[in-house]
């Protein structure tokens, strides 16, 4: 699975115009596009499975959170095994038992016997897969494109994925929407249920197009591969050691965990709470909300690809003062009862959340080497979804509480955090690039023990890749 083939766009042929001139490309790209769009099917439908079994947000959030547990745990071993053997391998892996995943929970809710239980055994389960998947995700497309290709090429990744979060959530919620509303989904004839279990076959259906694509690709594996290192801590423990001698990578960290804990969470379990209990268009609401952040999003990777980019001295300070924004997003959210307002609030934390995730993952795949990149990916990554859980489990719990104090308070913490980082030098100039005569080794201990990695350097503690 990692042969060489003739239009590798690392052969000495002429470079391609775009990344959609190279064939590899061309299938990740398809394949994983349609795939994400019935991911959103899954997405819009689980959570109102949980809804309508229980009515309950706590278990909501319970549900939420179990998903993540396993993700989190496990996805530093994810990276190792992306790094070890490839992303490709990995992806097909984790996409495969995904699809049978939700093809079960498909069956078992058309036919009436999903039961409450289960969909804590199918979070679990999906949340393990996950953990593998998306280091894969993060490290393919440097494998596949040149240098100068990855930042069309992220944002044409990017941008379908936007673009899937755009129609795939009002498509799910229609759909759902169709079908009834019931509060009672387990039984026979239960009204709602076709709609919720016709969304999960959808997405286990999507899957069978990316691993078409994954299997038709080949890709060369970098020639430092992970395979010579001695155990999976091994490779692990090399990823944190890189993570930790740079204190741009670990502010990023600390940054990352902030957005996952005071946005990401409160955003997943409070939305279909208020468009359950608030708006009177219920999952047709729910579904609109997210398109419209989706909507936003691909508006703001086609801004990221379009505008020029931010002064190197003011890179750093451009991102956290947008993520402070995404705070700002979550306060205002509550505000409105109406779903014009309300949309409108996610179609502009979409745009925001979207041109920072197409500048940093660019900025990411630039600074860090091909043989560390399923580790120190998966890294940050855990950054986020290691917090997840908690985050899930706290905001289904303040949701019996208040649901304007959870937006707002998570609001106002997510903004103060990304406020104080750009206090910080280290950060604020992370855009700059690193004179050659400054830097020194931080991985000398690394490379000792295993005598396989490249000259890392870094200087002001900042990683960099000599071309």
């Amino acid at each position: 699975m990692a042969e060489i083939i003739a239009q590798s766009p690392n052969t000495a042929a002429a470079k391609p115009a775009g990344p959609l001139s190279v064939r590899n490309f061309r299938l990740l790209w398809s394949g994983e596009g349609i795939s994400l769009l019935g991911d959103q099917f899954a997405l819009i439908a689980l959570p109102w499975l949980v809804l309508q079994l229980t009515g309950d947000a706590l278990a909501l959030g319970a549900v939420m959170a179990l998903a993540g547990i396993p993700r989190a745990l496990f996805m530093l071993i994810g990276g190792a095994f992306v790094d070890r053997f490839s992303p490709r391998v990995v992806m097909f892996a984790s996409n495969l038992a995904r699809m049978l995943l939700v093809a079960a929970l498909s069956v078992l809710v058309l036919t009436g016997e999903v039961r409450f239980w289960m969909l804590y055994v199918f979070a679990l389960s999906f949340g393990l897969a996950d953990a593998f998947y998306f280091p894969g995700q993060s490290a393919i497309v440097p494998q596949i494109l040149e240098t100068d290709q990855l930042q069309a090429g992220n944002a044409l990744v990017q941008g379908t994925a936007q673009l899937s979060l755009f129609l795939g959530p009002v498509l799910a919620g229609g759909l759902i929407a169709l079908f009834g509303n019931s509060h009672h989904v387990a039984g026979e004839n239960t009204p709602g249920a076709n709609g919720i279990g016709a969304a999960f076959a959808i997405d286990a259906l999507s899957f069978l197009a990316s691993l078409w694509a994954l299997w038709r690709m080949r890709i060369c594996k970098p020639h430092t591969a992970a395979e010579h290192q001695s155990s999976v801590l091994t490779s692990i423990k090399e990823g944190l050691t890189y993570v930790w001698d740079s204190a741009v990578l670990r502010m990023l960290f600390v940054v990352m965990m902030a957005v996952n804990f005071l946005v990401i969470g409160p955003f997943e379990v409070g939305i279909p709470v208020m468009a359950d209990t608030r708006l009177s268009e219920g999952a047709a609401a729910y579904g609109i909300i997210m398109s419209a952040f989706g909507g936003g999003a691909l508006i703001g990777i086609i801004l990221a690809g379009v505008l020029p980019r931010p002064k190197p001295a003011r890179f750093g300070a451009v991102l956290l003062i947008l993520t402070a924004y995404l705070g700002l997003g979550l306060i205002l959210l509550p505000l409105s009862s109406s779903i014009a307002i309300v949309a409108l609030i996610g179609l502009s934390i979409g745009v925001t959340n979207g041109y920072v995730n197409i500048s940093l993952i660019t900025w990411l795949q630039k600074h860090i080497p091909d043989v560390l990149m399923g580790r120190i990916m998966s890294l940050m990554m855990f950054a986020g979804l290691g917090v997840a859980p908690i985050s899930a489990m706290l905001a289904g719990a303040l949701l019996h509480v208040n649901l304007d104090a959870l937006f707002i308070g998570a609001g106002l913490l997510m903004a103060a955090v990304a406020l104080a980082t750009i206090t910080m030098p280290v950060v604020r100039q992370m855009g700059l690039e690193v004179p050659e005569s400054n830097q020194t080794p931080p991985l000398a201990d690394a490379r000792r023990r295993t005598g396989d990695l490249p000259a890392l350097r870094s200087t002001h503690e900042m990683p960099v890749v000599k071309p």
